[in-house]
């Protein structure tokens, strides 16, 4: 831990991700004397991600030097694959001016995001571990270490999913299996020329791509399973997120749909010949809306993953963690103002993020993971075949009238699924890509 003059603070951060820098470096922005403990020795050692950042959020925290982070490669082509067995049906759709993310190691990234808060003024602690919260008259105002006793007026917890603090006092509780996702991921080495050559890009520049899967894992017990793959310098990342319970309920090992993705004749050509170089598992938290904690106390907020501000869907955490630590520190500056950090005055945070795309997003996406693991067999086995069918009738040339093709497919079609849960289907399908319209 770095020396400090006084061991009281306006604001301590526990957690040094996105979510936590976040909430440092606007505190101390607005003069606020800052605390920042990470429990490893690096930050972004213990963390990772599939692995993009949203650069909107990005630049909302760093605005004047966010392109100076640590960022592999902008991702500005996107593709959705349907897999089945032994195909794939596609949507792609490129935005080559214009990117929305971009592939991070974590290990990088966070250390960078640490170097620009030290820059501000936030004083860092590493390899430090919060025991727990120290409260005095109905305030939290500090934490306890392992070593020491340190105070402040406004304490944010940011420490991920597994968010000892917040369980410990009581804020949330332990997520149950159904709310946890747990994705797993290698790192797999390929050259700049394979990279670009495989996936499309134009030689010699910085742009990326992305991928996502759904379907393809050939398992009698298949769960819902969402697949990834993305770009970097010179590697690719492949992986997928698996509900917990689907796990248990299943006794699935995750490294096993891994192995099956992987060899599906259409994914297995983009990572041959590659050198798996890191293999890596991290937990998500899938309970949204419904499974929110207190987001305030006297003297006391949660941001990011800790406080589950996650939408699986759509693959983003990395914005709702540097926004919601933003408001946390936009908040806690608002109350030093007036000397007041009841929790009167912090539900200020709550109020940003319900005006927020945080709040307003997690509400409309509320019930759509229930939704879909409802589906699970339509979703995950039989719309990836019948897309394939239909596409290798309207791509083929099989010396049959293509009338009666198409009528025997639609028969069939009508046959297999009852206009009921044809409807159960496209509503899952409608509800995960846009909410629930109201």
């Amino acid at each position: 831990m770095e020396e400090f003059q006084t061991q009281r603070f306006d604001v301590i951060v526990v957690g040094a991700g996105p979510a936590g820098v976040a909430a440092a470096v606007t505190s101390a922005r607005g003069g606020a004397k800052v605390l920042l403990v990470e429990r490893s020795e690096i930050a972004g050692t213990k963390n990772m991600i599939g692995g993009a950042v949203f650069l909107s959020a990005l630049k909302e925290v760093f605005p004047d030097n966010w392109h100076q982070a640590p960022l592999e490669r902008y991702i500005n082509k996107h593709t959705w694959s349907l897999l089945s067995d032994n195909s794939s049906v596609d949507v792609s759709c490129d935005f080559p001016l214009k990117p929305k993310s971009a592939s991070i190691f974590r290990s990088k990234f966070d250390s960078w995001l640490v170097s620009q808060a030290k820059k501000e003024g936030v004083y860092f602690a590493p390899s430090t571990l919060v025991k727990r919260l120290i409260k005095k008259n109905g305030y939290y105002c500090g934490i306890e270490t392992e070593l020491e006793r340190i105070e402040a007026k406004v304490i944010i917890i940011a420490d991920g999913v597994n968010s000892l603090l917040a369980c410990q006092h009581g804020f949330r509780y332990d997520y149950d299996a159904k709310d946890t996702v747990l994705s797993i991921k290698e790192t797999v080495k390929l050259s700049k020329e394979i990279i670009e050559e495989r996936f499309n890009i134009t030689k010699g520049s910085n742009n990326g791509a992305a991928r996502n899967f759904l379907g393809g894992l050939k398992s009698e017990n298949t769960p819902f399973a969402l697949g990834f793959m993305y770009t970097y310098s010179d590697s690719v990342s492949i992986g997928l997120g698996v509900n917990l319970e689907d796990l248990r309920r299943y006794a699935l090992n995750p490294s096993d749909l891994l192995e099956k993705l992987k060899e599906h004749p259409v994914v297995a050509p983009l990572l041959q010949g590659g050198e798996m170089l890191e293999y890596s598992a991290h937990l998500i938290p899938e309970g949204g809306f419904k499974k929110l904690p207190k987001l305030c106390e006297n003297g006391v907020m949660i941001a990011g993953d800790a406080a589950g501000f996650v939408n699986a869907i759509h693959f983003e955490g990395t914005n709702f963690a540097f926004i919601s630590g933003k408001f946390a520190g936009e908040t806690a500056l608002a109350a030093l103002k007036i000397n007041d950090c009841s929790k009167r005055t912090l539900k200020l945070y709550e109020k940003k993020l319900k005006q927020s795309f945080i709040l307003k997003d997690l509400k409309s996406y509320k019930d759509v993971m229930e939704n879909l693991y409802s589906r699970t067999n339509s979703l995950m086995n039989y719309y990836p075949k019948k897309a394939a069918e239909f596409f290798e009738i309207f791509s083929g040339a099989n010396c049959i009238s293509k009338r009666d093709e198409f009528r025997n497919f639609i028969v069939n079609f009508i046959k297999d699924r009852s206009i009921r849960e044809l409807f159960k289907d496209l509503a899952a399908f409608i509800s995960s890509i846009f909410g629930v319209l109201k």
